[in-house]
């Protein structure tokens, strides 16, 4: 018999009827002899109802503050699961991050898991109950308090424990079927992918695919923990996440992600000599904010504009950052821009096939779409666009590569020997 652990997001914990769905499919596996940890979210909607009644309090409230309010719906979900499995003959227990050695650095808000030392969750399986942990939490090392890890931290609290408790696979119950070619929203002819490599999944991930948290697949590729995306509501093999195989590379192009959660920051007219750089991002970085793409424009007169990408809500801390070296380092001035996105082509077959950027950029240029910024990896390329050409971007690129037919019937789909 297997050791699983389940994950279930906050529309899979959406109410108590839908609570009730998931007891019972936790049952189903109980009952065929598996072993289970359960790792739930937060109710859909409470999270954010705590975060407007904490800024209705305080418009900067304090993060250690934050990190105790927003845990609380996690524990919600976990204790209100394990009492519906009680009820229908699962004996269950649920638990907080705290109990089951969740422990954390001390970054609030934000935690990075450190190691999960599981005592609780092994004396709970071997009493041949299911332990119900509450996601999205952990403790401080230092301190003892409570930290949060962030958005999508359930992922990341499932996989972790996935890893430490050596289970066989980590589930992740959402309300999508599995992970598509891109948004089945935006291109209704999208397709659900068998099976996808732990690296096209962090670039999906990391360009603005909801489907999992970026640093549960870091977790999952780290120490080769296969995942599987499910839909709580709707059986079926879902999307296996795992390490690449061949097979693999013979696809060209896996999925199109799209990612409406950027904003531009150009600083004009900085002097064009050496350590101007490293100043920049070195006052932003200060601030834990994560930079994507960097454009420098050509030298003019000893001067140049030095543009980069930052989520939309980091923007305001970036741009006081830097307006506090202004005179410092002689910019002109600082803009922002946050009515743009991002379009992403994505797939490891791009390792051993040319063309993928070429076939990108004129598919765009033909239908008069303008490419701000362009950046590239070994399996992805992506072209920031004005934020009312995302959609109509994606649909472009997803017919280009022949995204909506299966991936032996592409005519552009094979690497080239």
């Amino acid at each position: 018999m297997a050791l699983i652990v389940h994950k279930y997001g906050g529309t899979s914990m959406g109410s108590l009827d839908r609570i009730r769905l998931v007891a019972e499919k936790v049952k189903k596996v109980y009952d065929e002899g598996h072993s289970l940890v359960v790792v739930v979210s937060a109710m859909s909607g409470v999270t954010d109802s705590f975060v407007n009644k904490a800024k209705e309090l305080n418009d900067d409230p304090p993060e250690r503050e934050m990190d105790l309010l927003m845990s609380a719906g996690e524990r919600e979900s976990a204790a209100l699961l394990a009492i519906a499995l009680n009820k229908i003959g699962v004996p269950a227990e649920s638990f907080t991050g705290r109990q089951i050695g969740m422990v954390t650095d001390s970054m609030h808000t934000k935690a990075r898991i450190k190691r999960v030392t599981g005592e609780k969750l092994r004396e709970t399986l071997t009493a041949r109950k299911v332990p119900v942990v509450a996601g999205f939490q952990g403790v401080d090392e230092k301190s003892g308090s409570v930290t949060t890890l962030g958005r999508g931290g359930s992922d990341t609290s499932a996989v972790a424990i996935a890893v430490a408790m050596k289970a066989d696979v980590c589930e992740i119950y959402t309300d999508v079927d599995g992970v598509y070619t891109t948004d089945p929203n935006i291109v209704a002819s999208a397709r659900r992918i068998d099976r996808i490599s732990f690296d096209e999944m962090l670039e999906m991930a990391s360009l603005g695919a909801k489907v999992l948290q970026i640093r549960s697949v870091e977790f999952g590729k780290k120490y080769d923990m296969p995942i599987y995306v499910k839909s709580t509501f709707v059986d079926g093999n879902g999307t296996l996440v795992t390490s690449e195989v061949k097979e693999m590379e013979d696809v060209m192009v896996a999925a199109v992600a799209y990612d409406r959660n950027q904003a531009k920051i150009t600083v004009a007219g900085v002097p064009d000599r050496p350590g101007i750089a490293a100043t920049i991002f070195g006052r932003v970085a200060e601030k834990e904010i994560n930079v994507d793409m960097i454009i420098q424009n050509v030298s003019e007169n000893g001067l140049t504009d030095i543009s980069f990408t930052v989520p939309k809500n980091e923007v305001k801390k970036a741009v006081a950052q830097i307006e506090s070296i202004n005179k410092d380092i002689g910019a002109r001035g600082v803009i922002a821009d946050d009515k743009i996105g991002k379009v992403s082509v994505i797939g490891v077959g791009m390792r051993s096939h040319s063309g993928v950027a070429a076939k990108t950029f004129k598919s765009l240029a033909d239908a008069g779409i303008n490419i701000m910024m362009i950046s590239t990896s070994e399996i992805k390329v992506s072209c920031v666009v004005a934020a009312d050409e995302v959609d109509r971007a994606v649909r472009i690129l997803h017919e280009a590569f022949e995204l909506a037919l299966p991936p032996n019937e592409r005519s552009y789909k094979t690497v080239k020997k």
